[in-house]
């Protein structure tokens, strides 16, 4: 069974939870997850980390889309990847989410309870049972994905890592990554593309989206699926996630490309001492 991923999926990150600061709105997830999905999304992503599964299960639940024809994703939190601790998470994933089985189940990061030998024999457990359809990874460099690839038995379908203008898919590990998953049929998922809102005010950014008369957004949207990778963006209201969903359509130019690529300024969100390109 091949994954196929739509380029455009939805991020719930932070999407009806806001952990320690007592302003949760859990509707927001709800009604976003269900507006995304009247509008054509057919790709959800969600995590344990998120503490929003129960929403993103509620809301695919009440949709009119039916559950087969979402590509659902969920990412084992990285403190439960001991080999029952993702059996038993995975399934209390799926509890949470209202259904019986997710289309790609991420390890979220290989860091803490991460141990290939034994984190990744779960998954393949979990495939071959029925409760996943496919085996993905999140922050792997390719180092870390020749090492999963000779522990799991099954194909690892895709590879979630974090892209934007600011973290360009041509520099550092990415560079090597990309053709690296071209080459293994493993589908690259760019992962807060809009690097939190702050790439939306790069000055370059904001040339070429008034130079097409489009929001940043889709500018950014627009330029990473240039790499043919697909994208999960959060997004709260129709009008942002009518707005995304036409970032595919938008034909940027060599001098576009140009001006996105002369930003200079880098920045990794969340990185972590312990994460692959760090060691």
């Amino acid at each position: 069974m091949t994954l196929h991923l739509p380029r455009l999926g939805l991020g719930t990150s932070d999407l009806g939870i806001t952990l320690g600061d007592g302003d949760d709105d859990p509707e927001e997830c709800v009604t976003a997850v269900e507006t995304a999905l009247d509008l054509g999304y057919r790709h959800v992503d969600t995590a344990q980390m998120y503490g929003n599964e129960h929403l993103v299960g509620k809301a695919i639940e009440r949709s009119d889309v039916g559950r087969d024809e979402v590509v659902l994703a969920t990412k084992v939190h990285p403190q439960n990847l001991a080999y029952d601790d993702v059996i038993e998470t995975t399934k209390e994933s799926l509890d949470r989410l209202r259904t019986d089985y997710v289309d790609l189940l991420y390890v979220h990061w290989p860091i803490d309870a991460y141990d290939p030998d034994e984190t990744l024999p779960a998954f393949d457990r979990l495939r071959e049972e029925g409760y996943i359809d496919h085996v993905g990874v999140s922050n792997f460099t390719v180092e870390t994905l020749e090492v999963a690839r000779g522990v799991l038995d099954a194909p690892i379908a895709a590879n979630q890592i974090q892209l934007h203008p600011m973290l360009p898919p041509t520099e550092g590990e990415r560079a090597e990554l990309l053709p690296y998953a071209a080459e293994h049929d493993i589908e690259v998922v760019a992962w807060s593309p809009l690097a939190r809102g702050e790439a939306l005010s790069l000055a370059p950014v904001r040339a070429v989206a008034e130079k097409h008369g489009v929001s940043p957004a889709r500018v950014i949207l627009a330029w990473l699926s240039d790499f043919d990778v697909s994208v999960v963006a959060k997004a709260s209201t129709r009008d942002h996630l009518e707005d995304n969903l036409e970032a595919p359509s938008l034909s940027l130019d060599d001098e576009d490309v140009e001006r996105i690529e002369s930003i200079e300024e880098r920045k990794r969100l969340f990185d972590r001492e312990d994460a692959p390109w760090n060691q």
